[in-house]
């Protein structure tokens, strides 16, 4: 039986990370993974597959835009949907190269198979043909998560998607429902939208991501309004289903996906896409025999140094929960690997940047408006609009702004919040003002280039200082 110092179970970005970090500590080090590449859901499904798929589809916006003989937007979508397969597989295989490389320079080991417990120090490591047991000093759960589905809800990758379906459909379908405003539902229901599909996105909540600048999310949703896009908000999915497409109905295969509302409604379309919940991937992990236990979905909890109960196992990435962003679980991971072997570094920064790929981008960083009033901080904001900026005219995107909020006395920069072109970008030069507590003059004093869209800082410093000074 091979022995190692860490075992990670798992080769997403939590995982990657980890390994690494301990191969640099000198441990022997490998990693188990079930998929045909490495990666994880990041690289495989998820992150990578649906960014390229956003790319793509932009692209051919332009140049339907640029293109006078490109107008026929029905052509344009067919062969971008012919091509999207080759674009996103070239992406994902350069990613995935770069990740074996790492693994192969740093000396891991990488075990194909379905990693589980035989006891908490050993790892079964089971294919098709064959398995393995190996010993590990630490493990390292970073498994990720799949899309949750209610039950009874079969996903068949043509009618009735998940959101690991989407990248992989063939042709464009006329139109989609999207059950869940969250994160991943309202990325696809934007990029579905600009390809010119008919697209109705159903949201629980009275509006979509919540846990986003309310100003933010109103220009957001009345943007998407404005695109074509039907929202129907403070409504209840009670059951999907599939059924023969009525007469008149555009579809290839004559069968159409329907959702009936708690409100009495009923809505069909070519696809309907389920985006409410990820589920933890730990049900072949065998806890039990390690002395652990998930949730309910399948998420394992663990304390600040991301240790489960049991002390030589440890848990990162997705499969732990919030905030499950590919950025936070390399962190996660690294820290992980430093904790298990006495290495001392910080804790992860509170201060998270958020990415939302949606279209038009959305990004913040820092405190809420609603948090700072809940928290009674006096603050005042600063707004710049991309239709003042000239970078934001040579763009053609003159949708888009910037807000700053303030603290009122200190004159603080205590949040950023973007909407529009390059927004996960711009976040970053935020993300250092508050880390190093830069106050608002800061930016009413910077240079920036010109033109660009970073002079969206020292309009929107310069909007607020005024209504600090009362002008």
């Amino acid at each position: 039986m091979k022995r190692y110092d860490l075992c990670v179970i798992g080769s997403g970005p939590a995982g990657q990370r980890a390994a690494i970090q301990a191969s640099k500590l000198g441990k022997r080090v490998c990693i188990i993974e079930k998929l045909h590449a490495v990666g994880g859901v990041a690289v495989n499904t998820g992150t990578i597959p649906s960014k390229a798929m956003r790319e793509a589809i932009l692209d051919a916006d332009n140049r339907v835009v640029a293109c006078p003989t490109m107008a026929d937007f029905a052509r344009v979508r067919e062969t971008l949907f012919a091509n999207l397969k080759r674009s996103c597989g070239r992406v994902i295989g350069n990613e995935i190269n770069t990740v074996q490389q790492h693994l192969m320079s740093n000396g891991i080991d990488v075990i194909r198979g379905t990693g589980s417990f035989a006891d908490p120090h050993t790892i079964t490591i089971t294919t098709e043909n064959d398995e393995e047991s190996i010993h590990a000093e630490f493990v390292l759960i970073a498994v990720g998560t799949r899309p949750a589905a209610p039950k009874g809800l079969e996903f068949d990758g043509k009618t009735i998607l998940s959101s690991d379906d989407v990248p992989n459909l063939t042709a464009a379908p006329h139109s989609m429902i999207v059950v869940g405003g969250g994160v991943i539902g309202s990325e696809y229901a934007t990029m579905m939208q600009v390809l010119g599909v008919k697209v109705t996105l159903i949201e629980g909540r009275n509006r979509l991501l919540d846990f986003v600048d309310s100003e933010i999310i109103e220009a957001f949703q009345y943007h998407a309004r404005q695109s074509g896009m039907t929202l129907r908000m403070g409504e209840k999915v009670t059951k999907i289903s599939t059924m023969q497409a009525p007469d008149g109905a555009r579809t290839t295969d004559n069968i159409v996906a329907e959702a009936q509302l708690e409100s009495g409604k009923t809505l069909r379309a070519d696809t309907l896409l389920y985006c409410i919940g990820r589920q933890g991937c730990t049900d072949e992990l065998n806890l039990a025999s390690a002395g652990l236990e998930a949730d309910n979905r399948g998420r394992i909890e663990v304390n600040d140094c991301f240790q489960t109960s049991a002390q030589h196992i440890y848990a990162a990435g997705d499969v732990i929960g919030f905030p499950a962003l590919a950025s936070t679980s390399y962190e996660q991971g690294r820290l992980a690997a430093c904790h298990m072997f006495g290495e001392k570094c910080e804790v992860i920064s509170k201060l998270l940047p958020y990415g939302i790929y949606t279209v038009p981008e959305i990004s913040m960083v820092g405190w809420t408006e609603k948090q700072l009033t809940d928290e009674g901080i006096p603050y005042e904001s600063g707004v710049a609009s991309y239709d003042e900026i000239a970078r934001g005219h040579l763009l053609g995107e003159e949708f888009g702004m910037l807000k700053l909020l303030i603290h009122q006395e200190s004159r603080a920069i205590l949040g950023v919040h973007a909407i529009g072109a390059g927004a996960t970008e711009l976040i970053h030069i935020g993300q250092a003002a508050i880390a190093f507590q830069a106050t608002v003059e800061y930016f009413v004093n910077a240079v920036f280039n010109y033109p660009t869209l970073a002079e969206c800082y020292k309009v929107a410093a310069m909007n607020g200082l005024n209504k600090l000074k009362g002008i």
